[in-house]
Order: C-alpha cells, then sequence, then structure tokens
C-alpha cells in the first residue's frame, strides 16, 4: 500500500469559470486523523464495489466501475487495494466477519440456555434468525452482502473454497448442535438437511423476484421479517422428517 490520498479532496468539484470563490464557513470541528480519512474511504470504496458485485459479480465489475460509482479516477484506488481480486476478497470477508461472531457468540448462548434440553428449531432459529436479524436491521448494505454471499456460494471452485473459508467454523458449530440434539439421527441426513437449509437461505438472500411472480404479490422477496418467522420452524420439520428413525421407516413403507 502507498501513503494516504484524499479521495474526498479528489472528488472537489471546481467552481465554474475556474474563479477562486471564497469558502463558506463552517463551524470548526476536529480534523480528522490520516488514519480516520483512510478508514472512511476505505468504507465508501467497499460500499460501493460491495455494491456493484452484488448486482454483476466478481467478473462484470472493473476498477473504473468502481471508482466512477465513489466519484474519483480509477487510479486512485491502487491506493487502497492493489486489484481487484484483493477488493473483492475485502468486500466480502467484510461482513463475513460480523455475522459470524454474531452467529457463534448466539449459537454459544443457546447451548448455556438449553444445555440437556437442545432442539433442532431453537438451534435453527438462533442460527437463522440472527444472520436474518442483519438483513432486516442492517439496510441496504447487508441485503447487498447478503445477495453476494448467494453469488459466491453458488459459483464452483473458488466460490466455495470463500464460502469454506469464512463460514466452516459456525456451520460446524450448528452442526454439532443438531447432531446432539438428534443423537439417533445418522449423520449423513444431518448434513444432508444443513444442505438444503443453506440453499434455501441462499435462495432467500438472493431475492430473485421469483417468488412474487409465483404468489401473484402475495409474498415478497424483500420480506426478511416473512422469512424470519417461517424459516427455522419450516426446516426443523425437515431435519425432523428425515431425521428421526420412526420418520425414515414411516417414509420407506
Amino acid at each position: 500500500m502507498t501513503d494516504h490520498v484524499d479521495l474526498a479532496a479528489a472528488r472537489a468539484a471546481k467552481p465554474e469559470g475556474g474563479a477562486n470563490l471564497p469558502a463558506a464557513r463552517k463551524p470548526r470541528s476536529k480534523p480528522q486523523s490520516k488514519a480516520e480519512r483512510r478508514a472512511e474511504t476505505t468504507e465508501q470504496i467497499l460500499d460501493a464495489a460491495e455494491y456493484l458485485f452484488s448486482r454483476h459479480g466478481l467478473y462484470g465489475v472493473t476498477l473504473k466501475d468502481v471508482a466512477k460509482r465513489v466519484g474519483v479516477h480509477h487510479t486512485l484506488l491502487n491506493y487502497y487495494f492493489d486489484d481487484k481480486q484483493k477488493l473483492f476478497d475485502a468486500v466480502f470477508s467484510r461482513r463475513a466477519a460480523v455475522t459470524n461472531e454474531r452467529r457463534m457468540k448466539a449459537l454459544d448462548d443457546y447451548e448455556r440456555a438449553n444445555a440437556g434440553n437442545l432442539t433442532v428449531e431453537g438451534a435453527l432459529h438462533t442460527f437463522l434468525d440472527t444472520d436474518l436479524d442483519l438483513y432486516i436491521n442492517g439496510g441496504e448494505g447487508w441485503r447487498n452482502y447478503g445477495a453476494l454471499a448467494s453469488q459466491v456460494a453458488n459459483t464452483p471452485q473458488w466460490g466455495a473454497e470463500m464460502m469454506d473459508e469464512h463460514f466452516d467454523p459456525v456451520v460446524l458449530r450448528l452442526i454439532d448442535i443438531i447432531n446432539r440434539a438428534l443423537p439417533e439421527a445418522d449423520k449423513v441426513d444431518v448434513f444432508w438437511g444443513y444442505h438444503f437449509v443453506t440453499g434455501a437461505l441462499m435462495l432467500t438472500l438472493a431475492r430473485t423476484g421469483r417468488i412474487d411472480k409465483l404468489s401473484g404479490g402475495l409474498c415478497n422477496s424483500e420480506d426478511f421479517v416473512a422469512v424470519k418467522e417461517r424459516m427455522a420452524t419450516f426446516m426443523a420439520a425437515g431435519f425432523n422428517a428425515i431425521c428421526t428413525p420412526k420418520n425414515k421407516d414411516r417414509a420407506a413403507d
């Protein structure tokens, strides 16, 4: 990385005709430090890139596109990120760290509060609802990230590797709790159950609008509150159906 370049200054427009007009006086405030300016600019770049990547994917976005959305010349982005791949990785890992920390803490709290009485539905509510709350309350940035994560999760090879790197610990924590909630279950069924859960979650985060059309407007793919009210309960029933021996025997008849 190279020394800080103030993108806010680079964005400033010249007065018409090039005249040096006096600037309006503003109340004095404590000047930002170099580190604060750099952190603020980095967030602006990450937000812009996240928006674009969520809509066009890694290969559909250039650094020039990001610079244009930020409002600066594209060469200035190189002071912050060496190339597009590093920018993409930074965009993805920024919120992955937040959701992982929140879900891991929530699962730890759930396990402590329900020792000896773990349930599949309780574990799924903890895992899914904690994540969905971010998309409900976190604004456009989190919804953009959800759409981006959906793309990455459905990309073979490097996409799967990114999901493995960032999310395996919290996913395996959930699976461990479900295994203990269903001690008689075949672990193969538990892993398939999680596979179906994450598939539904990723489709939900993609917000394709398909359910809006299928339902004739009864459902809205932007309605994460409605998803939160239903998903964990629905998925828990699926786990119990394929993992409980008596239900499996009945299905085989």
